[in-house]
């Protein structure tokens, strides 16, 4: 297990060093390709004709999405540039939870049976939070509760956002339902591992 974490820390300190130097990269390559959209560099330039030959192709399927949303054909290196970068946050971040959650385990399996309590307690509560987080975010983008990648968050927690919601008036349009929600959760995993503990 120990072997399992130290690989979780070299892969994320490999990929972070790979992952700025290729947003880097991406960046030089999105300032190199706006200059010549923008015609700061003459498209008829050795440069600029390097940078539409070479350059542009890399950036033609976030041009395609921006067009079909009525964006700016000029701003598609830099939403590139943005996608590569948010891609990279959540990548580590993704691998910087699992390698927490392992960490997690390993300290719950040498503390015994009260360690695994504790933390099957914690994964709970997680998971629970978790949910409320993607139902907030799925209501921004105004997702249908049936659907596929968010039906699972309110299965899990519409249970509890009802009641609420019955005693918590909206603000407005502002349902503050899940914020509290949110917050009752961390103080009854508090009060639950207090117990456990």
């Amino acid at each position: 297990m120990t072997s399992l974490v130290d690989g979780f820390t070299l892969l994320l300190n490999v990929l972070r060093t790979v992952l700025l130097v290729g947003a880097i990269g991406v960046a030089v390559a999105a300032g190199a390709s706006w200059a010549v959209r923008t015609r700061r560099i003459s498209p008829f330039s050795g440069a600029g004709r390097l940078v539409r030959t070479r350059i542009d192709p890399l950036f033609a399927p976030m041009e395609r999405r921006l067009l079909r949303a009525g964006g700016m054909p000029a701003n598609a290196p830099w939403w590139t540039l943005f996608a590569c970068v948010a891609g990279g946050v959540v990548l580590l971040s993704l691998l910087g939870f699992v390698r927490g959650q392992l960490l997690g385990a390993m300290a719950a399996l040498q503390a015994g049976p009260r360690g695994l309590v504790v933390l099957l307690v914690s994964w709970t509560f997680a998971l629970l939070q978790l949910a409320l987080l993607v139902r907030v975010v799925s209501s921004w983008f105004q997702l249908s509760p049936y659907e596929r990648w968010v039906s699972w968050a309110f299965v899990l927690t519409e249970w509890f956002l009802a009641p609420l919601r019955r005693v918590l008036p909206p603000f407005g349009m502002v349902d503050v339902s899940p914020l509290v929600a949110y917050f009752a959760l961390s103080l009854l995993e508090r009060l639950v591992l207090s117990l456990v503990v």
